[in-house]
């Protein structure tokens, strides 16, 4: 083999260290050739696979996909499977930098935020049994993209908690609705059931168990995901972000710090790590938000005992301020919940420190413990909780998959199909609202939307956050 393409047949190395301040409010880009996190999934996937390198010079690419996340991978994955297209992937920092390799690892049957009883509120319910309809079928697609990635899967469903009694009437209506309309088989379990047969959180007032929801390993997922689109032709070019973005004769211009890349068409699929500058469409659409997560060493056989632990499952409680954890197979106990809102303040020990007490009042056994992994990462977030996959200008190939706030590990999969659908030409076959409008602007209480209401997006945040925490915790 050559030595120039020898070169090209392993990992790009970074070229600057993690930057754990990154805020993408603040930031003109998330850097260039930026190491990863220092999350549980980097530390334990292995080596990362091949890349093409950086972007050298310049060049044209028939499509070009910014963000080699779960999105933007599965998009050039469908791509050319579905269409024969091999795309261009170009990546800020290394493969799958961003949320991708920061997230909890539940792949649950949902997209965006909303509950189905939401769904029908908002859209009525023709639209939310279509939504539905859309989930089982992503769940679908996701099962049979990571068939043949070993992901260290933990299959089995999704057990919803009620943290506090006042809860329960409402979950109980929600599986009601889920069996009875939605034709899914949501149960209801009682406290004790949960905590003598499934997992021993002493908040726990009783829970919903739903059949579909998958744990996987997030890291030596998204490095499947990149060995599979390579192996179809895809082309990954790290430490290349788009600095520069313009439209002239329908083509579109990227300047990456190697060069200009052409391209016919362009999917954007940066997640929480979109910079406000990278497209006019996408300035003030998203609201960032962060969460921790912590990884404790193995748990001894008589801690596993102590805390009752007897399932693998994905779980989630019912907080608005969520906590999402499960028992990983090697019986290390994840946790993950909110973090600072600003990027300067995300270091801080209180927010780790946080969700530390926070494991302790679920799993008192537990105080002590030593945590081996600690980090955090950007969700994220639509005005309306909802994700798009659109395209914002009929005059224009650029298309989108954002906004699925803390659901992404499963839908990032079908989204990225729906991308490539999007991208192939065949948008129009999409008619779900989701795929049919842009991303909102932001809002007050979805009465009125302003993208002058954007720099007071914090402050807000501020305020929400002490509300949902009352709401939590106390009235």
């Amino acid at each position: 083999m050559p030595k120039a393409e020898a070169a090209t047949q392993q990992a790009t190395s970074p070229a600057q260290p993690y930057d754990p301040a990154y805020d993408p409010l603040k930031s003109a880009t998330p850097g260039a050739g930026r190491d990863y996190a220092p999350t549980y999934w980097i530390g334990t996937a292995g080596e990362p696979p091949a890349d093409d390198g950086p972007i050298t010079q310049d060049t044209d690419a028939d499509v070009v996909i910014i963000g080699s996340g779960f999105t933007g991978l599965t998009a050039a994955i469908f791509l050319a499977q579905e269409y024969g297209i091999q795309a261009t992937v170009l990546e800020a920092n290394r493969s799958s930098w961003g949320c991708s390799t920061r997230n909890g690892g539940q792949a649950q049957c949902a997209s965006g935020r909303l509950k189905r009883s939401q769904w029908i509120q908002r859209y009525g319910l023709d639209t939310a049994l279509k939504l539905h309809r859309e989930c089982l079928d992503a769940m679908d697609t996701f099962k049979g993209l990571i068939a043949d990635i070993d992901c260290d899967p933990q299959p089995g469903g999704h057990l919803y908690v009620a943290h506090r009694d006042k809860v329960m009437p409402g979950l109980e209506k929600e599986a009601k609705l889920l069996r009875e309309t939605f034709d899914y088989d949501a149960r209801i379990l009682d406290a004790d059931t949960v905590k003598r047969e499934w997992i021993g959180d002493q908040e726990a007032a009783g829970a919903m168990h739903e059949p579909e929801g998958i744990g996987i390993h997030a890291g030596k997922l998204a490095f499947g995901y990149l060995k599979k689109a390579r192996a179809l032709g895809v082309k990954v070019h790290p430490a290349s972000p788009v600095q520069g973005f313009e439209t002239r004769g329908g083509v579109h211009y990227l300047t990456t710090p190697g060069g200009v890349v052409k391209a016919r068409a362009v999917g954007i699929a940066t997640g929480g790590y979109t910079s406000q500058s990278l497209h006019r469409e996408l300035k003030n659409r998203l609201l960032p938000i962060l969460s921790n997560s912590i990884v404790t060493r193995p748990l001894s056989d008589d801690e596993l005992t102590a805390c009752n632990m007897h399932t693998h499952q994905v779980i989630t409680d019912t907080r608005v301020l969520r906590h999402y954890y499960r028992l990983l197979p090697d019986n290390r106990l994840q946790i993950g919940s909110r973090s600072a809102i600003t990027g300067r303040d995300a270091p801080q020990q209180k927010y780790e420190n946080l969700l530390i007490g926070n494991m302790h009042r679920k799993f008192p056994a537990l105080e002590g413990i030593e945590i081996d992994y600690s980090w955090w990462g950007w969700v994220d977030v639509s005005h309306d909780m909802m994700p798009r996959i659109h395209q914002p200008d009929p005059g224009e190939t650029v298309y989108y998959a954002l906004g699925y706030g803390g659901n992404g590990v499963m839908y990032s999969a079908q989204a990225g199909r729906r991308l490539a659908q999007w991208i192939a030409g065949h948008g129009q076959e999409l008619d779900l609202p989701i795929f049919t409008s842009k991303l909102p602007f932001p809002n007050v209480r979805e009465m009125v939307e302003s993208q002058a209401f954007a720099p007071f997006r914090r402050f807000g945040q501020h305020f929400l956050y002490r509300w949902y925490y009352l709401k939590d915790e106390v009235l």
